[in-house]
């Protein structure tokens, strides 16, 4: 009988052969999107090891909407899974589905974000804090320690924003000619960076930098800054195909490279041992590194 995982990306796309093996056999992934390219490469990740593994992966999306990963997880508890993966829309709001299925005594695992409540046996996820600090290093040595700073913030609730938040201002905090200009949440979005950072422009007459929570909205904000004819340069989060590309045209400065695919890889092998009772650690970190051109 082949072994069943249950993924919800956070809409409902199917992935893979409906669920036919026993409850003991099933294991569940909740991620919160497909309309980002970091969570498709997590997915695509996830597949992969999931086939490699022998088993079949359905992918469920719930579209950045709590209320609808709640739903979700609360769908794939009724099909008794034995174990949950979790990636959150949000860390505090992701409580309710954790508690739900901690009261079902299914095993919990997040990956990229963490839970802000209940217990969550493993969490796997890039290390925010050092990225954050490793992306303010790389601006203050771009500007040699001195210049107007622009920070555009994740969705707030998530523990990638505020951790890639604090390693940031770690850094830039501690350099004295450091100056943050601005500090908005653009969302993680693209269009939300471009018009977020179209406002900061008309506000702000001195801007040297620009970090951005991730690379959807750093490219955002470089579209908003070549309209505007200004020079200035951006680091971005993630390392996504068209972030990095970014830097190697010469439109971004650095990106921050996760591995999205990894993290979902070892999300499937995680939740395997899981499953089959084998101890897990409670913290896994996947190694960060900036690209530059």
């Amino acid at each position: 009988m082949r072994k069943i995982l249950i993924a919800t990306v956070a809409s409902i796309t199917v992935l893979g052969a409906a669920m036919t093996a026993q409850a003991a056999e099933s294991i569940a992934l909740v991620v919160s999107t497909l309309n980002n390219p970091f969570f498709v490469t997590l997915k695509d990740g996830a597949e992969a090891r999931a086939e490699a593994l022998g088993y079949d992966l359905t992918v469920l999306d719930s579209q950045n909407d709590p209320a609808k990963e709640l739903a979700n997880v609360e769908d794939l508890l009724n099909q008794d899974v034995a174990v949950l993966l979790i990636n959150p829309t949000d860390s505090d709001a992701v409580r309710s589905a954790v508690r739900t299925a901690n009261r079902r005594d299914v095993p919990v695992i997040t990956l990229d974000r963490a839970a802000s409540g209940g217990t969550v046996v493993s969490h796997i996820a890039s290390d925010n804090v050092a990225g954050g600090k490793m992306a303010g290093e790389v601006i203050i040595e771009a500007l040699g320690g001195s210049g107007a700073v622009v920070e555009l913030q994740g969705v707030p609730g998530t523990s990638a924003a505020r951790d890639r938040g604090e390693g940031f201002h770690q850094a830039v905090d501690a350099a004295s000619g450091i100056r943050i200009v601005a500090s908005q949440p653009a969302d993680f979005d693209r269009t939300k960076g471009l018009n977020v950072m179209e406002n900061i422009l008309q506000a702000q007459p001195e801007i040297d930098a620009v970090f951005a929570h991730n690379d959807e909205m750093a490219l955002g904000a470089i579209k908003a800054i070549q309209a505007s004819g200004r020079d200035i340069i951006v680091v971005g989060f993630d390392g996504t195909d068209d972030g990095v590309a970014a830097v190697e045209d010469g439109s971004m400065l650095a990106t921050i490279a996760q591995q999205a695919a990894k993290i979902g890889a070892m999300g499937v092998e995680t939740a395997a041992k899981v499953a089959s009772g084998e101890d897990v650690p409670a913290f896994t970190p996947v190694p960060l590194q900036a690209v530059t051109k």
